[in-house]
């Protein structure tokens, strides 16, 4: 009898270590989240999540990511601007962005295959000049698109980056860019 009563004592402080280690994992989480970090980011560096890059699959203009397949979910127009960056593995200078317009209509006409209308068409002369903030805006939505699946040490490999300045580029070798 003695010897049960010694084991649930001691089941029982091993359960009470147990909630308060998560507790305070919990609290150390919530600092983390307080710095910034998303929570796929803090489980990455944690667990060290993936260190080499997946390969993007492009079928019908949907962007999809790893061997799992997972879809980028991003609106028209911004896909539409990461594809056009994707087709340029040389960058683009945002300055230069006037000089892709009929090419990012082409590619915004199959993202949306319902056709421009004057909006779809302003939102491309937008995003296409280099005065306004739009390219800018769009840039941090695929930002956040891949943060949303990746750390930020990874994302960096899909996102559009580069030197004010310079061309701006996508950094994923493109033997991981699938075209089908």
């Amino acid at each position: 009898m003695k010897k049960h009563m010694m084991e649930t004592k001691d089941e029982e402080l091993e359960q009470q270590n147990c909630s308060n280690l998560m507790d305070e994992v919990r609290g150390k989480v919530q600092l983390l989240r307080d710095y910034g970090l998303s929570e796929t980011e803090i489980v990455s560096r944690i667990f060290g999540g993936q260190s080499q890059p997946q390969k993007l699959v492009i079928k019908d203009y949907k962007i999809f990511f790893g061997d799992e397949q997972k879809e980028v979910r991003m609106e028209p127009i911004v896909r539409a601007v990461y594809l056009l960056f994707l087709k340029h593995p040389e960058g683009i200078k945002f300055k230069d962005l006037p000089d892709y317009r009929q090419e990012l209509c082409a590619i915004y006409n199959k993202v949306r295959p319902w056709g421009l209308t004057d909006r779809a068409i302003r939102s491309i002369e937008d995003v296409t000049n280099p005065v306004l903030n739009s390219i800018n805006e769009k840039c941090a939505r695929i930002k956040k698109a891949f943060l949303s699946l990746l750390d930020s040490r990874m994302a960096e490999n899909y996102c559009i980056r580069g030197k004010r300045g310079e061309a701006k580029k996508i950094s994923l070798p493109r033997d991981l860019v699938i075209w089908e």
